[in-house]
């Protein structure tokens, strides 16, 4: 460790103020980054539903247990993400489970493209939460694809980062060679 990180009271980048940071607890993090995956984009499919970029309703978790044509109010859409939150918190716990020894972003997308496929192309037409594929149309599936790759993504990579130290692996002088930062 260098003298200057010494000083700050800095140690392989975080700040350490004299004690020893506390472990994280994959869990509680886990339900953390679900809830976040799904609140951020939960909101993103809303706006992609909003300016028609899909077919599949914002409340198409909830198709099979509430008729369609209750589905088109406010509060119902408002539930679907809510749907939507409650999805992300149970698959950051599987993903903690299955791929949490992984790291890097690839486990976190091929997560993101597992639940897209159960989600559209299985239990989703399955139970009537989705219409088949060869109905939903291009758009809709391209849209919902991508969202559910960065929705996976978000989930792995934010999982994989903490539990993995991925910080850890930057260099603790910042003034090392290609810094376009000039050393003080």
């Amino acid at each position: 460790m260098d003298v200057m990180a010494a000083d700050n009271g800095q140690e392989n980048g975080r700040v350490v103020s004299g004690r020893i940071p506390e472990r994280t607890q994959p869990v509680l993090y886990s339900l953390k980054i679900g809830f976040f995956a799904g609140l951020i984009w939960g909101l993103v499919r809303w706006l992609a539903t909003a300016l028609n970029f899909t077919n599949v309703s914002q409340a198409f978790l909830l198709d099979p247990f509430v008729p369609r044509k209750i589905m088109v109010g406010f509060y119902w859409q408002l539930s679907g993400l809510g749907m939507f939150i409650l999805m992300s918190l149970i698959a950051a716990l599987v993903y903690l489970g299955i791929l949490g020894r992984l790291s890097g972003p690839w486990p976190g997308l091929l997560f993101g493209a597992v639940w897209w496929a159960m989600a559209y192309a299985w239990l989703g037409p399955l139970t009537g939460a989705v219409p088949p594929l060869k109905e939903i149309g291009w758009s809709s599936i391209a849209t919902d694809f991508c969202l559910f790759l960065m929705w996976g993504l978000f989930i792995g990579f934010s999982i994989a980062f903490e539990l993995h130290d991925e910080a850890g692996r930057e260099p603790l002088n910042k003034s090392a060679k290609g810094s376009p930062q000039p050393n003080s």
